[in-house]
């Protein structure tokens, strides 16, 4: 399980009011998404209705089971659509 340092950007970044960031632990994105919802409810819809993650730099859209490196940065962000 990898320690994440997890920045949530746009309208996510409402749910801290107080901090840059928050340290996940978490072996992957889908669990590191199912612990922010826990920790910050209030971003439950958001994160169900779907969003961006990148980690280190690399988007990852729908990379449920994508492992987290150890010591990674990552950012949450509303899911970007393109068309």
């Amino acid at each position: 399980m990898a320690d994440a340092r997890v920045v949530l950007a746009g309208s996510l970044k409402a749910a801290l009011p107080d901090a840059d960031a928050v340290v996940i632990q978490a072996a992957d994105i889908r669990q590191l998404l199912r612990r922010l919802g826990e920790l910050y409810p209030e971003l439950k819809d958001q994160l169900e209705e779907g969003v961006t993650v990148s980690i280190d730099g690399k988007i990852y859209n729908d990379a449920w089971f994508e492992p987290l490196p150890e010591d990674c940065e990552i950012y949450v962000l509303p899911r970007l659509a393109g068309g």
